[in-house]
């Protein structure tokens, strides 16, 4: 490492260690603010005195210079002087925009105390009201965000309530779960909700989607069960429209409510019935067939979707939508479950047999969200002598973690200034662990954990197993920045680094589909020949090169390996070894035999510190267009280069990158749903500058990153293999 690189490191270290004073990030408050006829940007950013840029930073649909629509509801941020004021003025007037405009008096108020990392949307679903209806009695709402152990005033209704039912248990079967079961699969085989399945199984839990091979699940029968006297062949989904009642659902499709109850038994736990909730109403076809994670993947239908876009996503015809769900006659209805052919590809991914929508999080942001993060990393002040520059830069230059840390929380604080920017609300603790598995504890111990959205960090295995295990006394995620080999035992942990394994899959299904005829050679020390071995299997002509291997020397027999190849065909040689001799020895030999006559490609499964040794020449793996999985792409100068080199003074390094992308990726997600866990399942596939996240849950062993990328050497470059 040069001096250049030794002072801008310092430079970083100094800068981080300012923030480390500091420690915490403070939110940003907001209210909002209806426009009213006659009004402009320039009077209402005097009305709250801020700028006119700072509330478009926050309203991007506004168009500086342009006429504001009136009733137009704008995010006014605050400053700390103006919070009191305008919750003061929102006490004494009333919203003019009234999302529910017909809503009843209420007939009176209770008491409700916020609970730790409550929202506002969860406990307006919990007292079965809107989140609008919860501001308009607590005003202080409308300037600042929800907070632990706040008091509010519930507003309570006349609820009118079905009819106590007897559930007849003849109306229903038990059904036996396979392997092969989901839990969108047996909706959609039942003609039921998800949330009907939770309503009559209890036991399934509500924040994950796991289903025990061989357990029992309670469901309505189907084919040829009887319902009010007739023969039920098969179910289709109904909408419920506002002011729907028992008596016109009777008369529309002649079921008692009995009998409708019985079918829908969410109408029962939710209190009667509500505008947009999906019925299970029975019809006489017939649909065949087995409905399974061997056949099919499944699609929920989303709210204002219509036949053009969902035939558009799902790269199919509504023809062929039709004969695979024969319900689809009567419309689409939002919360159907439809399935589509395993096989099936579109505008789309695919997780745990579930269709996914490519989501995108900067639009899915909802202000008022507020994430509290823990960054926990060896900082080592207890090492650097910061007021000694020539030794906090001997430190610094001599150290990987302090290398690995200053690099992530560059990049990271770089990430908070974009989400600052946005409007995103988060509250930021940093700690030094010292790489030191005592003083983890010690801040542990001095730590309420139950405080956190999500804890990132440490580095090492044994803090990392700690923090793991004390977090998931609160169900707090904590996310690992860095690949680490000790098994943590605990399903709250997000291994944000794609495995060894991940990444070698990877490339072997990529390479299985570029394979025509080409003539395939693998050249494996001894320590990778369970790799030789997964090649072969996949790759069964392969031809396999011998090694041999002495203490201080590995050799190979260039007449030998030159007698492989083709002249016919192209060649394909892997190399899988940690070994940088050997790595530059067979890349300088097969460099050579690739000429106009015989022409060869390099590859390899993973690509391993041996790799990057200099003895190894570029230009040699340049000609042989030698391609690898990566967890990491190459970045050019874009926006976080920019504002990276313009808060640091330095170009960031594969480390900042990495902590800008996964803090972003982190607390995008938090913006959307303060819940780590549940966004996971819902979110798929993401991607920023340098790294791309997909977590997908292993059973109790925590969420795996399964994104990664291949690239390749060309004309001196390393760049991104785009696969169709």
């Amino acid at each position: 490492m040069g001096i250049n690189m030794k002072l801008e490191l310092k430079n970083i270290f100094f800068a981080i260690i300012f923030v480390l004073i500091g420690n915490t990030i403070n939110a940003q408050k907001f209210t909002t603010h209806a426009v009213k006829r006659g009004e402009s940007l320039e009077t209402i950013a005097k009305q709250y005195k801020v700028s006119q840029d700072d509330i478009l930073t926050y309203n991007k649909e506004l168009q500086k210079n342009k006429p504001l629509v009136k009733s137009t509801i704008l995010v006014i941020p605050l400053s700390p002087k103006r919070v009191e004021q305008v919750a003061k003025t929102k006490t004494r007037t009333t919203v003019e925009k009234d999302e529910n405009p017909v809503q009843e008096e209420p007939i009176g108020f209770t008491s409700y105390k916020v609970r730790k990392k409550e929202t506002l949307y969860g406990i307006a679903k919990r007292f079965h009201i809107t989140e609008e209806l919860i501001k308009k009695y607590n005003p202080s709402l409308y300037a600042s965000t929800l907070k632990k152990k706040m008091v509010l005033r519930i507003p309570k209704y006349k609820r009118v309530k079905p009819t106590e039912i007897k559930i007849n248990e003849d109306d229903y079967e038990t059904y036996l779960v396979s392997a092969k079961d989901t839990r969108w699969s047996i909706a959609h085989k039942y003609g039921i909700t998800i949330d009907s399945l939770i309503v009559l199984n209890p036991r399934l839990s509500k924040n994950n989607t796991h289903l025990a091979e061989g357990s029992e699940l309670k469901l309505p029968k189907i084919a040829g069960s009887s319902v009010g006297g007739q023969q039920v062949q098969l179910y289709k989904s109904y909408t419920v429209p506002a002011g729907q009642t028992f008596y016109s659902l009777e008369k529309k499709f002649g079921f008692t409510s009995e009998e409708l109850i019985t079918l829908n038994p969410e109408i029962k736990e939710r209190g009667g019935l509500k505008e947009g909730m999906v019925l299970r109403i029975p019809e006489k076809k017939v649909d065949s067939g087995v409905v399974n994670t061997d056949n099919y993947i499944f699609y929920v239908v989303k709210p204002k979707q219509t036949e053009f876009s969902l035939t558009r996503k799902l790269g199919v015809s509504y023809r062929e939508l039709l004969v695979l769900n024969p319900d689809l006659k009567d419309g689409l209805k939002a919360g159907m479950v439809l399935k589509l052919p395993k096989s099936q590809t579109g505008d789309f991914e695919v997780k745990n047999s579930l269709v996914l929508d490519k989501m995108n999080l900067l639009d899915s942001i909802v202000v008022g969200n507020t994430s509290k993060i823990l960054f926990l990393l060896p900082f080592r002040l207890d090492k650097v002598d910061v007021s000694n520059k020539q030794d906090a830069i001997k430190k610094i230059s001599s150290r990987n973690d302090l290398k690995y840390s200053l690099g992530l929380y560059s990049g990271a604080l770089v990430a908070l200034d974009s989400l600052k920017k946005l409007g995103v609300t988060v509250d930021v603790k940093t700690l030094d662990n010292q790489l030191d598995l005592q003083k983890t504890k010690d801040i542990l111990n001095a730590e309420n954990l139950e405080d956190y959205s999500a804890v990132i960090g440490p580095i090492d295995g044994a803090s990392l197993k700690e923090v793991c295990s004390q977090a998931n006394r609160s169900n707090v995620p904590v996310v690992a920045p860095f690949p680490v080999k000790n098994n943590m035992g605990h399903n709250n942990v997000f291994f944000s680094y794609p495995s060894d394994e991940v990444q070698r899959e990877r490339m072997l299904v990529y390479l299985e589909k570029k394979v025509d005829d080409e003539n395939i050679i693998v050249i494996a020390d001894g320590d990778n020949k369970s790799i030789e071995d997964k090649i072969v299997t996949r790759f069964p002509e392969a031809k396999i090169v011998e090694i041999k291997e002495e203490k201080k020397n590995v050799a190979i027999n260039i007449e030998k390996l030159t007698a492989l190849f083709s002249e016919e065909v192209g060649n394909w040689v892997f190399v899988e070894t940690a070994n940088p001799k050997l790595i530059s020895s067979v890349s300088s030999i097969l460099n050579s035999i690739n000429t106009k006559d015989v022409s060869v490609k390099m590859f390899t499964t993973n690509r391993n510190k041996g790799f990057e040794n200099d003895v190894i020449s570029n230009v040699h793996l340049s000609n042989l267009n030698f391609t690898y999985p990566s967890a990491y792409k190459e970045i050019s100068t874009n926006s976080f280069v920019k504002q990276y080199r313009k808060r640091f003074g330095d170009t960031p390094d594969k480390y900042a990158v990495r902590g800008f992308d996964l803090t972003y990726d982190i607390l995008l997600k938090l913006a959307y749903k303060n819940n780590l866990f549940a966004v996971s399942k819902v979110v798929g596939s993401t991607e920023y500058n340098g790294n791309s996240f997909n977590y997908v849950k292993k059973g109790n062993q925590g969420y795996y990153n399964n994104a990664s990328y291949i690239m390749s050497y060309d004309d001196m470059r390393i760049k991104q293999i785009k696969e169709e």
